[in-house]
């Protein structure tokens, strides 16, 4: 054996460059241990492959469904799954190497694309966040313009990729632009899972003779490909055959259908030779094809060792696993991988993915943001335009609610509408979500940027849109019920709706996180905000609460029940309503008398108020103006608002922070 491979050593030895990317496996395993819920045997989803991926070359690998194409290809690049174990050598350049962004590139099977921005902008986005943020601007375009010629998109430059509500580009386009953004920092190998996967056979040769055009640079692209045209399979290189796992052929492609001939299966002069591979190694429809001969539904049925469909697939698949073991192409396959681990002194550019500052990132995250949420009707206009019609709905049947007897209730009632149902409804944007995630995760896996600097991007660009919302809905309810009078107590209700649909959001951003499949996470979603609001202080007073588990730690980490009582004592303190039973005898009731006694708020507990502590008519003293401005982020931050009560307790305690309220108030640190 070892002289056969001397003796073919001449046919492989090829001339090696001095830059790029040479790419080896060797014996690669991979398995999935204790397939079936981790009650099953070790299922092997590769078995013992080798072969090699050169510079100016494209490698398409080939197989039918569940061959282990993109598990190949996935070993490959350096994303295999956690929950799979490989075994064998990888070799770049003849070492082993971390595959860093930024050498290396890989598109997904998936267009995952932000549908509301233009192709050009796509990609000058893109190359603001990965290219150094000492380039110039006309440098940076100058990069951006040659990608939009080098992969043929001038004419749909200004179009819009398109979503649900907007007409964009084509399949074929978008597969080209997927490609574009990671071609911008010139990568040295390029993997690609299906990349015509949906395309019509045109959009697929131009896309694949954009690929070859691509390698003809010097780089090294891999592909998976399921069932490719004649046109199309014509421009590959080399191939790699698989089956279950196994190898069927490796070798240049042209070469291929000899080897289908050696052994027996040679391809008809006017059949694609892919569809003639695909035919012979998949034995999905082993079964399918025996039942149909069993019940004489083929009629034709001919005795002929020729005729392929009526031969078991898995005969023919047996057989050509054993003739590749021992083919010439097989050998010269060991010897090319041999000559090329022993490699050295390549040339090897050193990348540690995106060379753009963090500020960059950060503003060009932001404009990005900006444009998609604004372009977007669904992601922030529709809700806008829902809080609006909710809010004067809930004006109108409020409206002018006054001071009377009944009107405890009714104030109660649109409070706890407003802090629980309104801020409820901020659980639509959970689809725009799920589709901002989608981008952050591919684009966090080849490198562009981290996850502080997305949740700060997303923040900051959404703020806006919350600020519009809720002072919109503040405004409207505020004016119509006609709530506690005052400029500053229409800004505090303003900012408690802010910062609860602030929170909602938030909360919806990690249910995106953790549950990225639409349905599921609408149901998680509204699971934790009715548990939220069951807990809030409105259905059952908080000293009802069950001590264990409602009350403590529920209620103190619910900004439902911290917006809720901080809205009630807002509208409440100060005023007063009329006696249950009209007559000049009774005394009115007080607003904070009916906080302590019938909504069962404490003074100096869970949701207290710093408005509490100084009275609402003395609002320009200096002790009321900093006890408002501290509670105004208690309800998106629980513990910063108790923690603040607790260092205002202190400090009145010490003299060092007066009271404002009168002596007859109830306080426990009335005004002297």
């Amino acid at each position: 054996m070892e002289i056969e491979i001397a003796r073919l050593g001449g046919d492989v030895e090829k001339g090696i460059e001095s830059s790029g990317a040479y790419l080896i496996w060797e014996d690669v395993t991979v398995v999935l241990p204790k397939f079936g819920g981790g009650k099953g045997p070790t299922k092997r989803l590769l078995n013992g492959l080798s072969g090699y991926a050169e510079p100016g070359r494209i490698m398409a690998i080939m197989g039918p469904s569940g061959s282990g194409k993109s598990t190949l290809l996935d070993t490959l690049a350096g994303r295999l799954s956690a929950n799979l174990v490989m075994t064998g050598n990888i070799l770049l350049n003849g070492k082993k190497r971390r595959l860093d962004h930024g050498f290396v590139a890989y598109v997904t099977q998936e267009d995952i694309l932000m549908g509301t921005l233009t192709v050009r902008e796509t990609i000058q986005y893109s190359a603001q966040l990965r290219l150094p943020s000492n380039m110039s601007k006309d440098e940076v375009n100058e990069i951006v313009n040659n990608v939009i010629i080098e992969m043929g998109l001038e004419d749909c430059a200004h179009n819009l990729i398109g979503n649900w509500h907007l007409r964009g580009i084509s399949g074929g386009e978008k597969k080209r632009l997927s490609i574009a953004l990671e071609i911008i920092t010139q990568p040295q190998l390029l993997f690609l899972d299906e990349p015509t996967s949906g395309l019509d056979s045109a959009s697929a040769y131009f896309v694949v003779q954009v690929l070859k055009n691509i390698a003809c640079g010097g780089r090294t692209i891999i592909c998976s490909i399921h069932q490719p045209s004649s046109e199309v399979f014509a421009l590959f290189d080399d191939l790699f055959l698989l089956s279950s796992g196994e190898t069927i052929y490796f070798g240049e492609a042209k070469l291929a259908v000899e080897f289908f001939g050696d052994s027996g299966f040679a391809c008809p002069t006017r059949r694609n030779p892919a569809d003639h591979f695909l035919r012979c190694i998949n034995s999905d429809f082993d079964d399918v094809t025996a039942t149909l001969i069993g019940s004489r539904r083929i009629n034709d049925m001919k005795e002929s060792s020729s005729s392929l469909i009526y031969l078991p697939t898995s005969e023919c698949r047996v057989r050509l696993i054993q003739n590749y073991k021992y083919s010439s192409h097989k050998l010269r396959t060991k010897a090319r991988v041999r000559q090329l681990a022993n490699i050295k002194d390549i040339v090897f550019k050193e990348s540690g993915g995106s060379q753009a500052s963090w500020l960059t990132q950060l503003c060009t995250l932001i404009k990005r943001s900006l444009k998609n949420m604004s372009r977007d009707f669904g992601y922030y206009w529709l809700r806008i335009i829902v809080y609006i019609i909710l809010s004067i709905s809930v004006g109108t049947v409020f409206y002018d609610v006054g001071t009377g007897h009944n009107a405890v209730i009714a104030r109660g009632a649109c409070g706890g509408f407003i802090s629980g149902f309104m801020t409820f409804m901020s659980i639509g944007g959970f689809p725009s979500f799920i589709e901002e995630m989608k981008i952050f995760e591919k684009e966090r896996k080849s490198g562009h940027y981290g996850v502080g600097v997305f949740i700060l991007s997303n923040f900051i660009s959404s703020f806006p849109f919350l600020v519009f919302m809720s002072m919109s809905s503040a405004a409207i309810t505020y004016s119509l019920v006609k709530f506690h009078p005052g400029f500053f107590h229409f800004l505090y209700a303003a900012i408690v709706l802010l910062s609860s649909i602030t929170v909602v959001e938030s909360c919806m951003m990690v249910v995106a996180c953790f549950v990225p499949n639409f349905t599921m996470g609408l149901v998680v979603g509204a699971g934790i905000l009715g548990i939220m609001m069951a807990s809030a202080g409105f259905f059952r007073l908080m000293p009802d609460l069950p001590k264990v588990f409602w009350r403590y730690p529920i209620s103190y980490v619910n900004y439902m029940a911290w917006g809720l009582q901080g809205a009630y004592k807002n509208d409440l303190i100060g005023l007063e309503f009329d006696p249950v039973m009209p007559g000049e005898q009774m005394k009115k009731m007080k607003g904070e008398e009916i906080i302590s006694s019938v909504l069962g708020f404490s003074w100096f507990g869970l949701g207290t108020s710093m408005l509490e502590v100084s009275s609402l008519k003395s609002l320009a003293s200096e002790s009321k103006m900093f006890a408002f401005w501290v509670e105004l982020v208690t309800p998106g931050l629980p513990s910063v608002g108790y923690l603040s009560y607790v260092i205002c307790e202190l400090l009145y305690r010490a003299g060092v922070l007066p009271c404002a309220h009168p002596k007859d108030s109830g306080c426990r640190f009335p005004l002297s």
